[in-house]
């Protein structure tokens, strides 16, 4: 497999060495206590995320996120567009959650996220999805745009092990996460997956309509390496435990993209990167006359020259697609 990917062994973990989180927790007798330390982050005043909403989502009200007592999920399916290490050849067991923290006047999935397209769903149907997907040949559960909802995966967690649950778990956000939130995670998630989106908080201002994210990432993305630091791979080149940090390189904005990956290079430069370049003008970017600078696709001299940068800071693990959907397709 890619140098990218395997490394020089430093980072690969073999299958058969390799136990998920959660059941470890279970068999030390901490998973029930993490779901009872979730829950209280819910209510009487909710501290899930950084927005620090106050609410009594345990009462099923609701603040920024518009998610009460439980989780809305919009879709969940074998998702075969992620990175390779994810979606492997049986597909990233993806679950879609509802609604988001973030206001992203650019997001791509704005049905779901500012529309809250999706059904509600109890822990015990959350873990049922879980386990679904796992039947379906996934090699892992991808908890897509889950900040919000972190209390409620927790929840489903020893459901969906009672169910027989296996996978890796794999956290996707973001990275708009409150710190408590992910240390609850801490011992549960196998990868984290954080997206970096911008790093001026002027810019956040504008584009995600709250100035605090940049420094909430850069909390959240050390305490994820923290946990579990740089990405491990198998065998067959699948993910199974560390970061894997995106970062959506955007029309005009290389300034942006450079110091996010400066700061990345300073964690680590053996960070999993995924840079790219699928940025189109969507949701409010694409009529707005507000956002007219975002308001073309990224060319791919923007992309070309994000990736130059990367390696100029020595960041040398950049994804790239190197396995076919119809099996193991290894790029030189």
């Amino acid at each position: 497999m890619p140098r990218e990917v395997h490394g020089d062994g430093r980072f690969l973990i073999r299958r058969k060495d390799f136990v998920p989180a959660y059941l470890k927790a279970l068999e030390e007798g901490h998973l029930q206590e993490k779901v009872e330390e979730a829950l209280s982050h819910l209510g009487p005043s909710c501290r899930v995320c950084p927005r620090g909403c106050r609410v009594d989502r345990l009462a099923n009200a609701f603040g920024v996120c518009r998610t009460g007592r439980y989780a809305r999920v919009a879709s969940a399916f074998p998702h075969f567009g992620e990175e390779d290490v994810l979606r492997g050849w049986g597909g990233s067991g993806t679950i879609f959650f509802s609604w988001c923290n973030l206001r992203c006047v650019f997001c791509q999935n704005f049905e779901i996220s500012q529309w809250g397209e999706g059904e509600e769903v109890s822990p015990k149907e959350l873990a049922r999805l879980m386990v679904r997907l796992q039947e379906m040949g996934c090699h892992n559960i991808n908890l897509v745009t889950p900040e919000h909802v972190v209390p409620q995966v927790v929840e489903a967690l020893p459901l969906a092990v009672g169910m027989g649950l296996r996978l890796p778990l794999v956290y996707n956000t973001s990275a708009y996460d409150n710190l408590e939130s992910l240390r609850v995670l801490e011992g549960l998630v196998d990868v984290y997956l954080p997206d970096f989106k911008l790093w001026s908080p002027e810019l956040s201002r504008k584009y995600l309509l709250v100035p605090d994210y940049p420094e909430a990432a850069r909390r959240a993305i050390a305490e994820m390496h923290r946990q579990v630091g740089e990405l491990k791979v198998d065998e067959d080149g699948l993910a199974v435990r560390g970061v894997l940090v995106r970062h959506l390189v955007m029309p005009g904005l290389l300034e942006e993209s450079e110091a996010i990956l400066r700061w990345l290079a300073e964690l680590s430069r053996d960070t999993y990167v995924n840079l790219m370049g699928q940025y189109y003008p969507a949701w409010k970017a694409r009529e707005d006359p507000r956002y007219r600078e975002i308001g073309r696709r990224v060319f791919p001299e923007e992309v070309e020259a994000a990736r130059r940068m990367a390696r100029s800071l020595g960041l040398w693990r950049l994804d790239r697609r190197w396995r076919g959907l119809g099996g193991f397709l290894f790029a030189g």
